[in-house]
């Protein structure tokens, strides 16, 4: 199978990784110094590429990376049967020294090992019953542990953290984590996810345990003279040629949003013969838009009159102060307090973002969608 010249919708490397040299670089050095760090951005911006990236870089003999996804956990015990499988699979490079790290740091708690047909990659650990407190902390200090006895540092990466602010009782789940993690002496972590508006309050809400957890890192988008070279670069890789106008318009059509600057271009290869035109973008662009419909559909269709008047509003250039009567009025948004609750709704269900007290789509190409679905 030949190689595609632009990836969207999973993790990239290698040469499908652009830019993000400065992220890396600070990812890097946090990691080989033992420093947390804590990493935002919106969604399908590349954070997963970028820590996947660091991680390859900084594995060594003396720094030890594990990588763990949390996304279908949905409570406290399935985190912690998650972080014990990935701990104990990620450090050893045999089977029968994991099985020893079990039985020797998790001796308490007789966990119930399973296996797949490659025990060193398919297997799980689980609880006959609900671990308690002490058995915990021999849980979330398994890594220090592991770490001591091989004379080494750990660096933990979870994927789609905010899955914790969904736990029932999440705020003493929190409480535990922080206490223990903070006195780790080799072992750091580095949190990431997917839902910007849960990750900021996990980490910026001062009544919540992990305020000022470790260094956070926001990520920017990537600009478009990056994105130029990327995108030329990958056209003449495969025997095509686009012009730096069009590379560059490309990126302004998905306003530099990464994965749809990858998914743009990648409509525009498939449609080049030889050498890119404007008529491939426009299909291109077009292809984009109803390749997306379905979802924009079933993200919009359950909305209220007002949720919708209030994303009219945004697409018709309006940021901020919906609250004074001339914007009430226009677009029918109700009282002060109905755009209070509206704003909450939309933000939890990631339809618009606040960045810098102004309201916005963060979706560049649901807001073409919607131009054209309520005739702005």
């Amino acid at each position: 199978m030949e190689n595609k010249p632009f990836i969207f919708g999973v993790a990239t490397s290698g040469d499908n990784f652009t830019d993000r040299e400065k992220e890396t670089k600070r990812l890097l050095l946090n990691f080989r110094h033992g420093v947390n760090t804590v990493l935002i951005s919106p969604r399908r911006w590349g954070k997963t590429s970028l820590v996947q990236k660091a991680c390859s870089l900084a594995q060594s003999d003396k720094l030890k990376i594990v990588y763990l996804d949390i996304f279908s956990c949905r409570s406290d015990r399935d985190f912690y049967e998650a972080f014990a499988s990935a701990i104990l699979k990620q450090t050893a490079s045999k089977l029968d020294e994991w099985l020893e790290h079990a039985k020797l740091f998790l001796s308490h708690i007789s966990p119930k090992i399973s296996m797949g047909a490659d025990p060193m990659t398919d297997f799980s650990i689980s609880f006959d019953m609900y671990p308690q407190s002490n058995d915990i902390n021999e849980i979330l200090q398994l890594p220090e542990k592991i770490a001591q006895k091989k004379d080494c540092n750990i660096v933990i990466c979870i994927d789609e953290f905010q899955q914790i602010a969904e736990f029932k009782d999440s705020k003493t789940f929190q409480k535990r984590l922080r206490s223990v993690w903070q006195l780790q002496k080799s072992v750091s972590y580095c949190l990431f996810g997917s839902k910007k508006h849960l990750m900021n309050e996990l980490f910026e809400k001062r009544s919540l345990p992990f305020y000022k957890f470790g260094d956070s890192i926001y990520l920017s988008k990537i600009g478009t003279s990056d994105w130029n070279d990327y995108i030329c670069g990958r056209f003449k890789s495969t025997g095509k040629e686009i012009s730096k106008e069009l590379a560059e318009e490309i990126c302004q059509r998905v306003d530099n949003h990464s994965s749809y600057v990858q998914q743009l271009a990648w409509l525009v290869w498939i449609h080049t013969d030889k050498t890119a035109t404007r008529q491939d973008l426009e299909e291109a662009c077009q292809d984009i838009i109803d390749q997306n419909t379905p979802l924009f559909e079933k993200q919009t269709e359950s909305l209220t009159t007002y949720q919708m008047n209030f994303l009219r509003a945004i697409i018709d250039g309006v940021h901020s102060e919906f609250t004074t009567q001339e914007i009430l009025h226009k677009y029918q948004l109700g009282s002060s307090a109905n755009v209070s609750i509206v704003k909450k709704a939309l933000v939890k269900k990631e339809l618009i973002e606040i960045e810098k007290h102004q309201v916005v789509i963060p979706d560049p190409v649901m807001v073409v969608w919607l131009k054209k679905e309520l005739r702005v």
